[in-house]
């Protein structure tokens, strides 16, 4: 019934696709041969493209590890947590650039959080639909305004405005409050730590919105409109439907916009004051690693000098690494927790 022959028979006849298509067995091993060498190719190459990526950062941080070698071996640990720098008699010390860095990127992204997912949530939920097209478009424009501008804007611009009123006004309210009071007091010249952060936040509203504005449009209109026919307000949909489904996006989008507020250079540079000076007043002129590397490399002569930028560039790095690491792990904790 099973006879061996019908077996060797059938297989040895060409299928019936291709006894249609006029191809022999011999022209099909040919074309799935040639398939399996081009698969083969395109994954090798695409593969190359991403360890590309991997040689390009294992690059970056060999540079900046030998780089940053003399500073460390002259200084030691120490280099972090020292405050003085001064290129004239060689000694240098990372903690007012750092201090600066993560001063004015909290204060940056502690403003254009709220904001961000306001102008996103009107875009996906309450905007009429005529206005949302040319509002969006809008928002990402301004993603692409050179920093340089935004730094010009703000020194010639913000600045003087913010001196005369908003400095003004915030020593004479928050300034007077016991424990916070002493953030907002000192000078009043416009530039300092508050003014930067909050040129960032310009800066990176655009960024935090648009991944924001992103995530919430892919939330399944399904679960939307089964909450409002349940009687749920907007907040209510935004709360319990939109935010839980996109959360990883949202957490992505913040992170995106911190990412660029701690690398920030030119806008930062020119409404920072640049002034070695560690202060509690965030009207204070300070200093960030952005700026110092921006403003001293090119003029850096001892090799102790260029050597500590050097370290600073790589403490810059390392605090990205962290930031990007720590929400990484936030985000592993979160599925964790959906899968309990």
């Amino acid at each position: 019934m099973n006879d061996p022959s019908s077996f060797s028979m059938a297989a040895s006849k060409p299928s019936i696709p291709a006894q249609r298509s006029g191809i022999g067995s011999a022209a099909l091993a040919g074309v799935m041969r040639r398939q399996r060498w081009q698969d083969f190719l395109f994954h090798k190459i695409t593969m190359g493209f991403a360890l590309l990526v991997l040689l390009v950062l294992a690059g970056n941080i060999v540079s900046l590890v030998i780089g940053s070698l003399p500073a460390f071996r002259e200084f030691g640990l120490k280099f972090i947590t020292t405050v003085e720098w001064d290129p004239v008699n060689d000694q240098y010390g990372a903690l007012i650039a750092i201090a600066g860095t993560l001063a004015t990127s909290i204060i940056a992204l502690l403003i254009a959080f709220p904001l961000s997912f306001g102008i996103a949530l009107f875009l996906t939920e309450i905007c009429p639909a005529w206005l949302k097209r040319p509002l969006g478009t809008a928002v990402e424009l301004l993603a692409g305004v050179p920093s340089i501008i935004y730094g010009m804007w703000g020194l010639f611009v913000f600045a003087p405005l913010f001196a005369e009123y908003a400095q003004p006004f915030l020593k004479h309210t928050l300034g007077q409050l016991p424990v916070v009071g002493v953030l907002f007091s000192g000078p009043m010249m416009g530039m300092g730590i508050l003014t930067a952060g909050l040129i960032l936040a310009v800066m990176i509203i655009p960024f935090i919105s648009s991944v924001m504005r992103d995530v919430f449009e892919v939330v399944p209109t399904m679960l939307k409109e089964s909450a409002y026919g349940l009687g749920c307000t907007k907040w209510e949909v935004v709360r319990k439907i939109v935010l839980p489904y996109t959360k990883n996006g949202v957490v992505g989008g913040v992170m995106l916009g911190l990412g660029r507020a701690l690398g920030e250079t030119m806008a930062v540079t020119f409404v920072i004051g640049n002034a070695h000076k560690l202060s509690w007043s965030l009207f204070s002129p300070g200093n960030s690693i952005a700026s110092t590397l921006a403003n001293e490399f090119a003029e850096a002569s001892s090799e102790l000098h260029i050597s500590s930028l050097f370290a600073l560039a790589l403490i810059l790095f390392a605090i990205t690494f962290i930031v990007l690491s720590a929400a990484k792990l936030m985000l592993l904790g979160m599925a964790r927790k959906e899968g309990a």
